[in-house]
């Protein structure tokens, strides 16, 4: 062979060799850091009218992550969600268009959020309107909207899957105040 295409080899396998590990950087930077941002098209880009970006709203994170910092009025410990021990208990699919969200098991046991938004989304990604941080949840886990005075819970493709009631969901599916969803180890409902 050739010195010159001896050259051109070991450029071709020096070019290999850095795509690989540039590869391996951005495996790990995503493993570490989370994804990429995804934009949410807005209103004007679908025809409809634009939507506003909700803000993160309450932070869940397991005991061996530490919780990333955060701020916004719409969390508020659940002083009032369970009724007296004399009153009657709240049954799953009870009355009334759910206004709250609440952690009912997981880190964050007892968080309340207010359901102000059209939309909430779940999942590890810092900006979700719940971020829940644990080994279960994906970056973009689970979305909630709102469909008239009901709740519709979407699986956004996540890799250990949203149960409600128990059930494994895999297309849109409406939520009733009062039943459970668990999306990684914390489990949450929709209330009053």
């Amino acid at each position: 062979m050739s010195e010159l295409t001896l050259l051109i080899l070991r450029i071709g396998f020096l070019l290999l060799l850095w795509f690989f590990i540039f590869g391996i950087v951005y495996a790990l930077r995503s493993d570490l850091f989370g994804a990429p941002v995804r934009r949410m098209r807005s209103g004007a880009e679908t025809g409809g009218a634009p939507q506003a970006t909700p803000q993160v709203s309450a932070v869940v994170s397991a005991p061996s992550a530490p919780a990333p910092p955060h701020s916004g009025p719409a969390i508020t410990p659940s002083g009032g969600g369970l009724p007296s021990a004399g009153g009657d208990l709240p049954s799953a699919g009870g009355s009334g268009a759910a206004r709250h969200l609440v952690i009912t098991s997981g880190v964050a046991d007892g968080t309340s959020i207010n359901l102000d938004d059209e939309f909430i989304t779940i999942g590890r990604s810092s900006d979700s309107t719940l971020v829940i941080v644990d080994d279960y949840t994906s970056t973009y886990h689970a979305r909630l909207s709102r469909s008239g005075e009901q709740w519709i819970l979407t699986d956004l493709d996540s890799t250990n899957g949203t149960r409600v009631d128990g059930e494994r969901i895999s297309k849109p599916t409406p939520v009733p105040p009062y039943t459970p969803v668990t999306i990684g180890t914390t489990t949450f409902e929709l209330r009053p």
